[in-house]
């Protein structure tokens, strides 16, 4: 039975890897010389939670229940909670290798807090409460990560945020602890499956873009930081090359990326839209600056529809019967979807083009939905756009981040990597694969049988 090292380098596009910084990472050079790689295309909508659950599980959001960072409570207006590992209701991979008595490990992969009981061990992940000190299963092995570590593990940082030299130190020493944890773990046994997720690579491109993309909107053209994310591509680098010195070549390696990432354009308001157009109707006077929808006085007896912000727009309906003051028959629900599109379609950028909307209906693109999902999914821009929430604005169109600072967004286009040190064949590119066909290729991989509930298919050029 073959072993499976999996690497997941979280908003990697394609193009950094493959081309861009390419030179700078001679040990993934190396694996490309000998690997089956190429573009993976991710999920709706293209975030960290769920993409990697769907990458793992096999099955869509919607069969899961998980739609990102930030779902609303049912029944609520304003209540907002995070998904869990306990939100997860498919196995992922490690699940169904630990239940045919194989030995694994996952380091981080969300959403992974609390984290959850395998057939060995399981460190979780950048959803973990800063002063949590149940990260790790078993439990007792939490003094044995930190000192792995050289001191606190850490699961995430602070990128959005002025001082962009701490953000930077705070990133690459992430890095090295978390592979020195992985280092550690790998030399514990010989383990069936061992998963490590880095957060790093999107926190460089979320504090950093502008600073290393000319084309950027905001680009900074004679900054420190211009070099940043080479030199965090090439210290990555180094990490997996030192992790790899000690992989026998019995095992599979698959390197992927549950995105991409692009520049940011700026971010569309939503809910100042929704105010303009009648859709959201305050009480009192719009707030003088920003201000987040669960402070401002909603008047749900005359509202229709609202929305959050994010990487794309969950847009809710008052439905009557649903909500505690829905006015929305749910009959209308077709209507105002074609309102809705028609009125958004219509927007212009602040250069006078068409912004551009996508609107998404769940129940369209998932093969069931589960769980708490937004009405309408909304993307501005082709992405482009970040949605933002808040209300308070004096235009529709933010050049930040109303959460922060932010220099990029998501994009579909993530990449893939299966290094087989067996296959002596030179390195080939594929066609463009889905996400939904990771969990079924790799489970073949290794032999172990195909649950019914996959949504995918095995990729025969990663076969063998």
């Amino acid at each position: 039975m073959r072993r499976l090292l999996v690497l997941g380098l979280d908003s990697v596009p394609p193009e950094f890897v493959f081309d861009r910084y390419l030179d700078r990472m001679p040990n993934l050079k190396r694996m490309l010389a000998r690997s089956r790689y190429g573009t993976l295309r991710t999920i709706d909508p293209p975030i960290t939670v769920p993409a990697w659950t769907v990458m793992f599980s096999g099955v869509d959001p919607g069969t899961l229940g998980i739609y990102g960072f930030r779902h609303r409570q049912s029944g609520s207006y304003q209540t907002m909670y995070t998904p869990t590992s306990k939100t997860v209701s498919y196995p992922c991979l490690w699940d169904l290798l630990s239940r045919e008595g194989r030995r694994v490990v996952v380091i981080g992969m969300p959403p992974g807090y609390p984290p959850p009981a395998v057939n060995g061990i399981y460190v979780s992940d950048i959803l973990t409460p800063e002063s949590a000190t149940d990260f790790v299963s078993p439990a007792s092995l939490v003094p044995e990560i930190r000192a792995a570590a050289s001191g606190e593990y850490r699961f995430d940082v602070t990128f959005r945020a002025e001082d962009r030299e701490r953000v930077e130190n705070e990133i690459f020493e992430m890095t090295r602890r978390r592979f020195a944890v992985a280092r550690h773990l790998w030399a514990k046994e010989p383990w069936d499956l061992f998963v490590v997720h880095e957060i790093g690579p999107d926190r460089i491109h979320h504090a950093f873009w502008k600073y290393f993309d000319a084309a950027h909107p905001k680009h900074v053209a004679e900054s420190p930081f211009n070099s940043v994310a080479e030199r965090y591509y090439a210290f990555l680098d180094a990490e997996i090359g030192k992790f790899l010195e000690s992989v026998p070549d019995e095992v599979l390696v698959w390197i992927a990326s549950d995105h991409g990432s692009k520049a940011m354009d700026g971010c569309f308001c939503i809910n100042e839209w929704l105010i303009q157009n009648g859709f959201l109707v305050l009480r009192g006077p719009r707030p003088a600056r920003s201000t987040p929808l669960e402070e401002v006085d909603v008047d749900w007896s005359r509202t229709r529809v609202w929305g959050a912000g994010g990487y794309y727009a969950r847009l809710f309906f008052n439905l009557r019967g649903r909500e505690p003051e829905g006015i929305v028959d749910p009959a209308d629900v077709p209507e105002l979807i074609r309102t809705l599109s028609d009125g958004l379609g219509a927007v212009r950028r602040p250069d006078g083009e068409p912004l551009g909307a996508e609107m998404l209906e769940p129940s369209k693109i998932y093969r069931q939905v589960t769980g708490d999902a937004p009405d309408l999914m909304t993307y501005f821009g082709n992405l482009n756009w970040r949605s933002a929430g808040t209300i308070g604005h004096s235009s529709l169109f933010l050049a930040e981040n109303d959460t922060g600072p932010d220099d990029s967004v998501h994009s579909m286009d993530g990449f893939f990597i299966l290094y087989d040190p067996r296959d002596r064949r030179p390195g080939r590119r594929l066609p463009e694969q889905s996400i939904l066909d990771v969990a079924p290729t790799l489970l073949k991989r290794l032999e172990i049988p195909l649950p019914a509930h996959l949504q995918g298919a095995p990729i025969t050029e990663l076969l063998g």
